[in-house]
């Protein structure tokens, strides 16, 4: 059992909570300014594939994070431009955007490289030890910082009331829609770092649909967390110890099934998005527009 919990244990946790608490920092304050985000895979995808890239061609990996994370605001610039200005249908928006960020990437692999499945070697981002490298720290800290934004700051209360009720936020004066362009935009943003992170910091290059829905677990993270800030980091560190899990499981040899174990983070989201675990209640004006139809 003391070989089971161990340091690497806790490695692995960090290693594999850091993306989603990107991710799901970036759809806390989407979500909190009133626009349903379930594009964050799609995100986090496109941030990813951008990172290596950039890296190839620049021949550093911070020149890639910088890439990731501008890829991946302009891709939540058309879905903020398709669901506040357009006043699409949010999930459906989000849906596309997802199957955006599978489909370009697969393509451009083809027409750059030739290569159908991954990218070519890159530079990895620089490691602190222990596996981890330098992001882990910037997920953990962004956290109090997205908490001190929402809750103390006058952006963040007005954030907040576009999220709760925005027809009532707009009657007074407040720029609903600049404040929710700049929280989905953010929300890339943040999400583009973690793609980032999976590409040139926990590997060393792109490779197809590498998310593998961490974008959704990201979601029920921040359901799971009642979209507050602290709330959701202790829901990404349980994915992420679900994960370590089964990295431990498989390095100590135990008899246990490898594919339950492999399963378990999706069963565990499952279980968040359907409220048997607890009650979460979102923003309520989550999905409405400032004003009328």
């Amino acid at each position: 059992m003391d070989d089971f919990f161990s340091f690497d244990l806790l490695t692995a946790t960090l290693r594999f909570s850091a993306p989603l608490i990107f991710a799901a920092m970036g759809g806390l304050l989407c979500e909190r300014a009133g626009v349903m985000n379930i594009a964050l895979e799609g995100f986090m995808l496109v941030g990813a594939f951008a990172a290596a890239a950039g890296t190839y061609y620049a021949e550093t990996p911070f020149a890639g994070l910088v890439a990731g994370m501008a890829a991946a605001m302009l891709a939540a610039t058309i879905h903020a431009f398709w669901c506040v200005t357009l006043r699409g249908d949010q999930i459906v928006a989000g849906t596309a955007i997802n199957l955006l960020g599978v489909g370009i990437p697969a393509f451009l692999l083809q027409r750059i490289w030739g290569t159908p499945g991954g990218s070519p070697q890159v530079e990895r981002l620089p490691g602190i030890g222990a596996g981890l490298n330098v992001l882990v720290p910037v997920a953990l800290v962004l956290v109090p910082i997205v908490h001190y934004v929402v809750y103390q700051t006058r952006a963040g209360l007005r954030i907040q009331a576009a999220g709760e009720h925005p027809r009532a936020a707009a009657s007074v004066g407040i720029d609903v829609v600049r404040y929710r362009y700049a929280c989905v935009i953010a929300s890339g943003a943040l999400a583009g770092l973690g793609g980032a992170y999976l590409s040139i910091g926990d590997l060393s290059q792109y490779t197809n649909n590498m998310a593998a829905g961490r974008g959704f677990i990201a979601i029920a993270a921040v359901i799971f967390g009642n979209w507050t800030p602290f709330g959701t980091l202790g829901a990404t560190l349980l994915f992420g110890a679900a994960q370590a899990t089964r990295v431990q499981v498989q390095a100590l040899g135990l008899n246990v099934a490898p594919d339950l174990i492999g399963a378990l983070p999706y069963l565990l989201t499952l279980i968040v998005i359907t409220g048997l675990v607890r009650r979460s209640d979102p923003p309520a004006g989550l999905g409405k527009h400032a004003t009328a139809e």
